[in-house]
């Protein structure tokens, strides 16, 4: 009998865990089919949207079937061009001197302060100085001795050579006593070099700048006993006017420095600060290095600067802008403008909303402006924003970017890199022209490229923020057929 209620139990067990699995498996499988119909409904809606307003809308525009391509573009110039090298470098004193003490003793007194600076020969600190006068006094005492025992000596002679003469004295004894005078006049010598020794050793107790400069931060206090051997010394002067700036650049420009510098022709350099903001100082290169540096494949240069400010500090780290050359008379455009393909290096050309691709050669870079050399002329339109969409023949559209963006136009690359933040005007323009353009453009204050995005789009793009509707143009951007 209890066998028997057993495997019933057992049986409702089973029974049991069956129908909580199935009731599990079936609220699962009807969550999923909720689900998918949830995001069905918008997405199809969204599809339907977008298929309607496309039936609505002309087909053109930036992200349509045809229409010309939005894009800003700048004037060619013709001026002149600086050949410049960028380079990160480090202030050096151009010279640096550890003061220390020349004599042992006591560090009495300190007559400079941390910090300011000191003049060649300026007395800094001093040492105990009582142990070397005493050490001068005993060698003034020996020296006066022994002149006195050569002023004797020398008397003596004269009677030996007076006696001699008139035979009354032997003549080894004269030469004996001239022997003792020469003996006496080289002691003298010794005695007087005793003394000046005695003299510089007391000279050192006061301890003197070799060189003026800026001194640093005191290494002994009052007190201490200071010796000739100490590591560290009293104090250290770097020398700061003139600054040395220490950089390195490629060894493919070391021909041009050399030359530039045998000719005596000065090369300027210019000293900025880490965030390239603020120039600090000019100066002139003054020399290279014997070697070039195998490991990196470029060679150290020195420029000195004159410093009068004193704004340059030694181990300072500075961006360097060295100018090699200028370039007369050449044409420049924007370094955004320059694109790089399987064509080479090439620009864009806009002419009466054609495009036409004019390839060049880049002679030098200065920052956001690039001198080339090609089939272009002074007053032709480049593309520096918006080139990513455009091919050779193809239609453009010449906009103005807004005032925000402008100064954001000059540094990237097709309008991808730091031209980012012009890219908003060329950018905009989305899916194609809307039925209401025509009343788009009777508004003054409504963007031109409003007229080229659906119409439910134009709002939610002004509400945006500039990285949003960055980010909603450049997913448009990469559905839309190229130009």
């Amino acid at each position: 009998m209890q066998n028997k209620e057993s495997k019933s139990k057992s049986k409702t067990w089973i029974w049991v865990t069956v129908a909580v699995i199935g009731l599990a498996a079936a609220v699962w499988w009807w969550k999923g089919r909720g689900g998918e119909g949830a995001a069905d409904g918008p997405a199809g809606a969204a599809s339907a949207a977008s298929g309607a307003g496309g039936a609505g809308r002309p087909a053109g525009g930036r992200f349509g079937r045809s229409g010309p391509q939005p894009v800003t573009a700048a004037a060619v110039q013709k001026r002149d061009m600086a050949v410049v090298v960028d380079a990160i470098g480090s202030i050096a004193s151009a010279n640096t001197a550890v003061v220390r003490a020349k004599v042992s003793g006591e560090l009495k007194a300190i007559y400079f302060h941390e910090g300011q600076p000191v003049k060649a020969g300026q007395v800094l600190a001093l040492i105990d100085p009582k142990p070397y006068e005493i050490a001068r006094d005993q060698a003034l005492g020996t020296l006066a001795r022994d002149q006195a025992q050569l002023e004797n000596a020398r008397a003596d002679l004269a009677r030996y050579k007076d006696l001699v003469n008139k035979d009354a004295a032997p003549r080894q004894q004269l030469d004996t006593q001239q022997a003792l005078v020469r003996q006496l006049e080289a002691t003298l010598l010794t005695d007087q070099a005793a003394v000046d020794n005695a003299k510089l050793q007391l000279s050192y107790t006061r301890v003197q700048a070799p060189i003026a400069g800026q001194a640093g931060l005191k290494q002994a206090d009052l007190g201490n006993n200071v010796t000739p051997g100490d590591a560290n010394g009293l104090l250290t002067i770097a020398q700061t006017q003139p600054a040395a700036v220490v950089f390195a650049v490629p060894d493919a420009r070391l021909a041009r420095i050399r030359q530039q510098l045998g000719d005596k022709q000065p090369l300027p350099v210019q000293a900025w600060d880490r965030e390239r903001r603020t120039k600090l100082a000019e100066g002139r290169v003054a020399s290279t290095d014997n070697a070039i540096d195998a490991t990196t494949g470029t060679i150290k240069v020195k420029a000195l600067f004159d410093n009068k400010d004193g704004i340059l500090f030694p181990n300072q780290f500075v961006n360097v802008r060295l100018q090699l050359d200028t370039l007369k008379s050449v044409l420049v455009v924007p370094t955004a403008a320059v694109q790089r393909g399987s064509q080479g290096i090439f620009v864009y050309a806009v002419a009466d909303g054609q495009v036409a691709l004019r390839k060049v050669q880049v002679l030098a870079t200065d920052g956001d402006a690039s001198a080339v050399q090609g089939d272009l002329k002074e007053g032709d339109q480049v593309v520096t924003d918006g080139a990513d969409r455009l091919r050779d023949g193809g239609k453009a559209e010449v906009i103005k970017a807004p005032a925000a963006g402008a100064s954001g136009a000059g540094g990237g690359r097709g309008g991808r890199g730091r031209g980012a933040g012009a890219a908003g005007a060329a950018s905009a323009p989305a899916a194609g022209a809307s039925g209401a353009s025509s009343a788009a453009a009777a508004d003054g204050e409504r963007p031109r490229w409003a007229d080229r995005v659906p119409p439910e789009m134009v709002e939610k793009l002004k509400a945006m923020s500039q990285e949003d509707r960055r980010a909603w143009i450049q997913q448009h951007r990469a559905s839309a057929p190229a130009q």
